[in-house]
């Protein structure tokens, strides 16, 4: 019950930057997180990497002569489907530029109560089943799946 309180509660939206899909949602971004690496994990996949690129930012920011904090958080998630990853290669073989799919989480330091979840959007052809795939996941990971 509670978690249906949670999702009718939740502030979300969908945005579409420059060659990425992005949804915004007020859950914390170790709940975001969270929930992302439950979802991928829940359709049998391993999260092969996390890029904590918010730290690497932040902690490169005076070296490359910056002052300007970027985000609270930010990591991008990387992993991988077998099948699906065969499914589109097997339809172009230079899909592999794309593999292993990522998704990324962060909070910027401008807007600390909303956690941005996205991906970039994928060519059109086979690949929209990545892309579809993708966007579940995302969606699951902030409740609205």
């Amino acid at each position: 019950m509670f978690r249906f309180l949670a999702i009718l509660c939740l502030s979300t939206s969908l945005a579409h930057a420059e060659g990425a899909i992005t949804y915004t949602s007020d859950e914390s971004f170790d709940d975001v997180v969270f929930g992302l690496e439950s979802a991928i994990v829940g359709r049998g996949l391993i999260v092969e990497s996390t890029s904590h690129v918010g730290t690497m930012l932040e902690r490169t920011r005076a070296d490359v002569g910056s002052d300007i904090v970027l985000f609270e958080n930010a990591d991008v998630l990387s992993f991988c489907s077998a099948s699906l990853s065969r499914k589109v290669m097997e339809d172009d073989i230079a899909n592999i530029r794309f593999c292993p799919y990522d998704i990324f989480v962060y909070t910027s330091a401008d807007a600390p109560g909303e956690t941005v979840i996205g991906f970039n959007e994928m060519p059109a052809g086979a690949m929209q089943e990545v892309q579809a795939l993708l966007d579940s996941l995302a969606r699951e990971a902030i409740g609205l799946d």
